[in-house]
């Protein structure tokens, strides 16, 4: 993917994210009990000789990984997970997780030229691909990565750069038959349970409304130092700033662009009417008292902890982003400061579109690096998760401390293993928080050979065992026994996500990503803090600044690569 540039202005980590307890859906998994595919992805085939006996164990050894998300740094053989890895084959990953801004740390390997043996460098992905860090994978897989074809074959032409080499794995492969969540770790707008309640459990949809139960909860409770709302716009998690108008005008995350579900034609909408009136309603609320005023300078640490400090009212957020502060919330448990996911539109009219339809996310991937000291005993490891003993263990964790196992071999988790995964600490100790994601994996909605979930959030039976009482009278005030009751069925998009097309570097199209980008930090916080009569000049500042960009380049380029992706799927390109 050399000479390349990811489109990050909607970046889902993504894709898909980290969030790691049971109730979340996100409890990732796999496990001890299904069956591995018969050939030599095997998870035990390497200690056997050509005899059948007992092969010599491979010597120990350390590789370097760097993760460009939030974490507690780690040896993973310091895990449970780990440990059982290691046992298999030798291998214990030194684990550094990102502390500061990404682009910087990004940008000092490179000066160096030195890197660790694994990078996932999330949406430093275009830098790290540009400057050769990342080695081909292709022979690697041809020699020793069965399990990698089997999971990872039907997206080749995806994966593929233009010099016909992989450079990473994704994290997004489905395989088996596709499983939606039950609950939400995607988009959503989030409400604490104590302002439904004493509004009586009404029927949210519009924005309006959504924001009229918060200022009268404000209004009631002005003694108690509440926060209306709050954003998050640090560095590049600023999407959950800027898509929220997406999703109010009933489209999915295809990053920054709408696209026409039937002529695919994508258009932007940083500067469209859904925007101004997004922008609009934080202006309102700020006017009022009821904005976070330091959502604009915060840090990611910040916001979470606002979010822990039970406070905040209400939010946009993706699951997966906030689900480290949900943990910690739930874990207290104070059902009142728990928060409530709502598929919030502009329009009563409006069809939401906040759950992803099956996808496959391209441009975000955990790679080899030139640094590799033995790349060939690294991409033996990768292959030897991807059986599905292996995915069982690593996104389900340990039978009969994470999960069970009943008479007609479904899994499922007893209240007291959700309970316990609720704690961050023990989802490391376990190491269901550093396995579950960022690793060559079987994508979240897939299912086993026997009908179990990979996800463990995707099973029904821990979804609803995952539901305290009072979540459950909830959900029934509102006809729902899941969250993902809640929200519209996704349409068919073929190319989704849009925002996982790789543009070229320097083109007209790479260009507006970062000016707009660039333009939206330096306006948005004017335009929401500005008096409510600087309103409008304030927004027509930005929308001249923001048209003398290469918009039309853009759309015209998306438009084609969209279509393009929609033919590598179907075969016809």
């Amino acid at each position: 993917m050399r000479n390349k540039k990811w489109l990050s202005s909607a970046v889902l980590a993504t894709a898909f994210a980290v969030a790691i307890t049971g109730c979340s859906g996100n409890n990732n998994g796999g496990g001890n009990n299904a069956p591995a595919p018969a050939n030599e992805g095997n998870a035990n085939a390497g200690n056997q000789n050509a005899a059948g006996g007992e092969a010599e164990k491979p010597a120990p050894v350390t590789f370097t990984y760097f993760n460009a998300t939030a974490n507690k740094d780690i040896d993973t053989n310091k895990t449970k997970i780990g440990k059982i890895l290691e046992e298999q084959t030798g291998v214990n990953f030194k684990q550094e997780f990102l502390v500061g801004d990404l682009q910087t740390k990004i940008g000092t390997m490179i000066a160096s030229n030195e890197y660790p043996d694994v990078i996932q460098p999330d949406a430093g992905i275009d830098k790290i691909l540009d400057a050769g860090a990342f080695i081909p994978l292709n022979d690697l897989i041809d020699k020793y990565g069965p399990n990698i074809k089997r999971v990872y074959e039907p997206y080749f032409n995806l994966m593929k750069a233009e010099d016909g080499n992989i450079y990473f794995l994704p994290f997004s492969p489905l395989v088996g038959e596709f499983k939606p969540s039950p609950t939400i770790d995607q988009g959503a707008f989030w409400i604490q349970n104590r302002v439904l309640k004493e509004a009586g459990y009404p029927k949210v949809k519009t924005l309006d409304q959504f924001v009229k139960l918060i200022e009268d909860y404000t209004v009631k409770h002005a003694s108690e130092d509440l926060i209306g709302m709050t954003t998050l716009t640090h560095d590049w998690r600023f999407f959950a700033t800027t898509n929220p108008p997406n999703h109010l005008a009933g489209y999915p995350n295809d990053g920054g662009v709408q696209v026409d579900v039937n002529t695919m034609e994508a258009k932007v909408y940083g500067d469209n009417d859904g925007t101004k009136r997004w922008l609009k309603t934080l202006n309102d609320l700020n006017a009022k008292g009821l904005l976070d005023k330091s959502s604009f300078v915060d840090n990611y640490d910040q916001y979470l902890a606002k979010l822990t400090s039970g406070k905040v009212l209400g939010l946009f957020d993706y699951g997966w982003q906030v689900q480290q502060a949900f943990n910690t919330v739930n874990k207290a448990g104070n059902d009142d400061l728990m928060y409530f996911p709502l598929p919030i539109v502009f329009d009563e009219n409006t069809k939401d579109q906040y759950l992803d339809p099956p996808s496959f996310v391209n441009n975000r991937g955990i790679g080899i690096t030139v640094s590799a000291k033995d790349p060939e005993r690294i991409i033996k490891f990768f292959d030897n998760l991807l059986t599905d003993e292996n995915q069982k263990l690593t996104r389900w964790g340990i039978q009969g401390e994470t999960y069970e196992v009943d008479a007609n071999g479904r899994l499922y988790r007893t209240p007291e293993q959700i309970e316990k995964l609720k704690d961050n600490d023990y989802s490391r100790e376990v190491g269901i928080s550093y396995f579950a994601y960022y690793w060559p994996m079987y994508g979240g909605g897939s299912t086993f050979p026997d009908g179990n979930a990979v996800d463990p959030g995707r099973q029904p039976e821990v979804a609803q065992a995952s539901f305290t009482d009072a979540e459950k009278e909830r959900l029934a005030k509102y006809n729902a026994k899941t969250y993902a009751d809640l929200f519209a069925a996704p349409d068919d998009r073929p190319w989704y996500p849009a925002w996982s097309i790789a543009l070229e570097q320097d083109t007209p199209a790479q260009i507006f990503t970062v000016k707009q980008t660039d333009l939206q930090k330096k306006y948005f916080a004017k335009i929401v803090l500005a008096a409510p009569d600087k309103f409008e000049s304030v927004w027509n500042d930005y929308v001249t600044e923001y048209r003398k960009t290469p918009v039309d380049e853009y759309e015209k380029t998306m438009t084609e690569e969209i279509k393009k992706k929609v033919a590598k799927i179907k075969g016809t390109n």
